[in-house]
């Protein structure tokens, strides 16, 4: 694949989605223009060549699969949704991409990487799950890409400090949650999101 940001969107938008989303765990799928803007900018700052990398609630694998595609040396796929899993294989299979696959919740992978990438829940259905997902991202690598809502700041920044991390910045985008849940009214919702980028302080 020609690596530029464009083709990168592209690619991705071709990856096999979930069919059902789980209101629990917070499903909602990142869409490929977006991962692809994240990953690019992970991949300028010298974040996902030749690096280890874990897809934190991988979903569909969509941003460990673009990191493997921009020259990733290993991704961990970790979801405790059995379907993502699978789901997550076959887009790797389909485009003969290989991972490690690890099914199971986020608090018991122990693995040191280089770099996180996650669209964590957003801990409105469960409260602080985005909270264990950070802190689990900040226990095993020194550089985090994490999506949060916009209002989250003052929380993502508490959270940060606590840890020995600061924020490099924040690409803030629209995010919308296509009705895949029975309590949806509308066919789309638009949420204001960011990712977070965030480093350890030296």
């Amino acid at each position: 694949m020609k690596r530029n940001k464009r083709t990168l969107a592209i690619f991705l938008s071709k990856l096999a989605k979930q069919k059902k989303f789980s209101a629990y765990l917070e499903q909602y799928a990142t869409d490929p223009d977006s991962a692809a803007h994240i990953l690019w900018q992970a991949y300028m700052q010298g974040d996902i060549e030749e690096k280890i990398v874990a897809d934190f609630g991988c979903g569909n694998g969509i941003f460990g699969i673009g990191a493997l595609a921009l020259g990733a040396k290993k991704v961990y796929f970790i979801d405790v949704d059995k379907k993502a899993i699978e789901i997550t294989k076959q887009n790797c299979e389909d485009y003969t991409i290989e991972g490690e696959y690890i099914q199971g919740d986020i608090s018991d992978f122990n693995l040191k990487v280089d770099t996180v990438l996650m669209n964590p829940p957003f801990g409105v259905q469960n409260e602080h799950a985005d909270k264990v997902f950070l802190e689990k991202a900040m226990e095993l690598s020194d550089k985090i890409y994490s999506i949060h809502k916009i209002e989250s700041k003052n929380f993502v920044s508490a959270v940060s400090k606590d840890h020995n991390f600061e924020v490099e910045g924040v690409i803030e985008f629209d995010f919308v949650l296509k009705s895949t849940m029975q309590f949806h009214t509308k066919e789309n919702y638009i949420v204001k999101v960011g990712c977070w980028i965030l480093k350890r302080k030296i």
